[in-house]
C-alpha cells in the first residue's frame, strides 16, 4: 500500500497503474510462500503439541532449505517471463515499461521475499505470534522511508518502490532468521537432522493445497486483472487504489484463520477436539468484530483513502473507479472471515480435499461473472463476484466442518 500510495502521489496516475498491473502476479508468488509456510506449519504445530521437539526442529529446517530453492526456480523463471506475461494480461502500453521495471526487481528479490513469509509462518507454528508482528512493523516503516528516500531524493520511478520492498523485507528475513535459530535452541532435544526427504514429502501433501487455498484469491484478481486492463490506465489506477485497500482489510480475517488452523493443529497433536471446537466459535466472534469496523470506517471515509492515492484527485476516472469498488466491497469482509476460520480448522486437521474444492469453486466463480458480465455491467462486474465466491467458498467448507471427518484425522 505504502508502494502505491507513494507512487500515485510523486509519479503520478500512470506509475500508480504500472504498479497495480503487476501487484496481481507478485501477489500470487507471495501466497505460494505464505500458504507452502503454513502447510510446512501444520507438521511443526503438531509436533510441538506432541513434544516431539527433535522432528519438530527437523521440520522447521526442511521447510526452510526447501522453500528457499523454491523461490530461487520461481525468481529466475518469474524474472525472464515477466514481460510475457504482463502483455497477455493486455497492460496497457503506455504503463508496459515501467511495470515490467518494477516486476523484474520484485522477481530479483523472490527469495527474500518467500524466507521472510516462510519464517513468519514457523513463529506463529511455535505459537509465537509477537515477534511476526514486531518484524512486520519494522519491515513496513523501512519500506515507507525507503520508498520516500528513493523516489524523492534519489529521483528514482517506480524501480526505487520495488528495491524500497525487496530491501526491507530482506533486512527483516534475515534478522527474522538469527531469531528462529535462537528460539530453536531453547527446545531440548536428540538428534536433529537438517532435512529429512520422508518429511518434505509428508509436508509437501499438506503444502501444495494450502498453497492453492492462501493464493486462490491471488490467482483470481491476476486471471480478472486482464478484464480491468481492458478499461485503461485510469480505471486500472483506481482499481488498483481500491486492491491495496482490500488487501489490508482481509489482512485480520486470514490472519484469524491462520491463527485457527496453527490452534487446532497444535490441539489436535495434544489430542483435544473439544478445544478445537470452542476455538472455532470464538473465531466468529472476532471475524464478526472486525467486519463491523471494517465496513464502518470503509463506509465513511472510502473517498478520502483512495484521494490519498492519487493526489487528492476527486474528479478522475481512477477516482470514481476506487470509491464504487471500495464502498461495495466493504460491506462483505465478514464472507472471507468466516471462509477463513473454517478452512483453517481443515487445514490445521490436515484435511485438504474439501476446502481445495471449495476454493476452486470461489476461483471459477470470480473469473466466470468477471469475464461474462463485465461487457454488460462494465467494470464492476470485477468486484460484483467477489462476494459471490466467498459466500460459495464458505458454504462449502461449513459443510465439511459440519461433517466431523477433519476431527478423525492425524498428519503425524
Amino acid at each position: 500500500m505504502a508502494d502505491s500510495m507513494i507512487v500515485g502521489n510523486f509519479l503520478g496516475e500512470e506509475a500508480l497503474a504500472a504498479v497495480g498491473a503487476s501487484y496481481a502476479l507478485t501477489n500470487v508468488f507471495i501466497m505460494i510462500a505464505i500458504g507452502g509456510g503454513n502447510g510446512a506449519s501444520v507438521l511443526t504445530s503438531q509436533y510441538l503439541g506432541a513434544k516431539d521437539y527433535a522432528r519438530m526442529k527437523t521440520s522447521v529446517f526442511t521447510a526452510l532449505i526447501s522453500f528457499l530453492t523454491v523461490s530461487l526456480i520461481l525468481g529466475g523463471v518469474g524474472y525472464y517471463f515477466n514481460g510475457t506475461v504482463l502483455r497477455a494480461l493486455q497492460t496497457p502500453d503506455n504503463i508496459m515499461a515501467q511495470a515490467e521495471l518494477y516486476l523484474g526487481i520484485y522477481f530479483l528479490g523472490m527469495p527474500f521475499l518467500f524466507m521472510y513469509n516462510v519464517l513468519a509462518a514457523v513463529f506463529n507454528a511455535l505459537g509465537d505470534s509477537k515477534t511476526p508482528l514486531y518484524l512486520l512493523v519494522f519491515s513496513s516503516i523501512l519500506n515507507v522511508v525507503m520508498d520516500i528516500f528513493s523516489i524523492t531524493v534519489l529521483g528514482m520511478g517506480v524501480d526505487g518502490a520495488a528495491a524500497a520492498t525487496v530491501f526491507s523485507q530482506g533486512v527483516s528475513a534475515v534478522i527474522s532468521f538469527g531469531l528462529l535459530i535462537r528460539k530453536l535452541k531453547t527446545y531440548p532435544s536428540g538428534a536433529v537432522k537438517r532435512y529429512d526427504s520422508g518429511m518434505l514429502a509428508g509436508g509437501t501433501r499438506i503444502a501444495l493445497p494450502s498453497i492453492l487455498q492462501q493464493s486462490i484469491v491471488s490467482i483470481g484478481m491476476l486471471l480478472v486483472q486482464s478484464v480491468v486492463n481492458g478499461f485503461g490506465s485510469a480505471v486500472l489506477a483506481g482499481y488498483s487504489a481500491g486492491s491495496r485497500i482490500e488487501s489490508i482489510c482481509i489482512v485480520p480475517m486470514i490472519a484469524t484463520g491462520n491463527a485457527v488452523a496453527t490452534f487446532t493443529a497444535q490441539n489436535i497433536g495434544a489430542d483435544r477436539i473439544d478445544r478445537v471446537k470452542r476455538g472455532y466459535r470464538i473465531s466468529y466472534a472476532i471475524v464478526g468484530a472486525f467486519a463491523a469496523l471494517i465496513a464502518f470506517g470503509v463506509g465513511i471515509w472510502n473517498g478520502e483513502i483512495i484521494a490519498a492515492f492519487l493526489g487528492g484527485d476527486t474528479a478522475s476516472e481512477a477516482f470514481a473507479t476506487g470509491t464504487g469498488y471500495l464502498s461495495f466491497i466493504g460491506w462483505f469482509f465478514v464472507f472471507i472471515g468466516l471462509k477463513a476460520c473454517t478452512d483453517g480448522v481443515l487445514r490445521g486437521a490436515g484435511d485438504m480435499a474439501v476446502f481445495t474444492a471449495a476454493n476452486l469453486i470461489n476461483l471459477g466463480i470470480r473469473v466466470a461473472v468477471a469475464f461474462l458480465l463485465a461487457p454488460v455491467w462494465g467494470v464492476a462486474a470485477v468486484w460484483y463476484a467477489v462476494p459471490m465466491g466467498w459466500t460459495a467458498n464458505y458454504l462449502i467448507s461449513f459443510a465439511g466442518y459440519l461433517s466431523g471427518k477433519w476431527s478423525r484425522r492425524r498428519v503425524i
